[in-house]
């Protein structure tokens, strides 16, 4: 004779949560942007004005041509200072990073992840056909991993 069970028979339960995981949901879309004609100048005053540490540099057509950070920046104050000078107005292109590892938007936020310790970068630009659509930060990566932190990962 068998154990017979009261419970009857149990639901199947459907995960009612699918979270987003891709970086296109994360990534922040409203950036600000520099030229390569931009000053230095102006660059670290819209650092200071919007408490960013960097952006990316467009052409004139919109396209990526390089990235500017805090960083960079801190080339053109170490020179001023070496040669004894002001802070001149010279040009994003002579300072800005021109190599940019770029992030595909489609991609999730655990190979986003895999990018960034691969890379040292804090910020990383999300491109979409060649276009750039946004960017995506450490701390947007840690954020989303927070979110997703009670749910299956798959």
């Amino acid at each position: 004779m068998g154990i017979k069970s009261f419970q009857g028979v149990r639901k199947v339960f459907k995960k009612e949560f699918e979270a987003p995981i891709l970086v296109a949901d994360y990534m922040t879309t409203k950036l600000i942007t520099f030229s390569p004609e931009d000053s230095i100048l102006a660059v670290m005053e819209k650092f200071a004005k919007h408490h960013i540490s960097g952006g990316p540099v467009l052409d004139s057509n919109g396209f990526l041509v390089g990235i500017i950070s805090e960083a960079d920046c801190m080339k053109q104050i170490s020179e001023s200072r070496y040669f004894n000078q002001p802070i001149l107005d010279k040009s994003v292109e002579k300072f800005m990073t021109k190599t940019v590892e770029t992030i595909p938007h489609d991609i999730s936020i655990f190979d986003a992840a895999g990018i960034f310790a691969q890379h040292n970068r804090r910020r990383l630009p999300v491109m979409k056909n060649g276009i750039l659509v946004g960017q995506i930060s450490r701390k947007d990566i840690v954020i989303a991993a927070l979110k997703l932190s009670g749910h299956n990962w798959k």
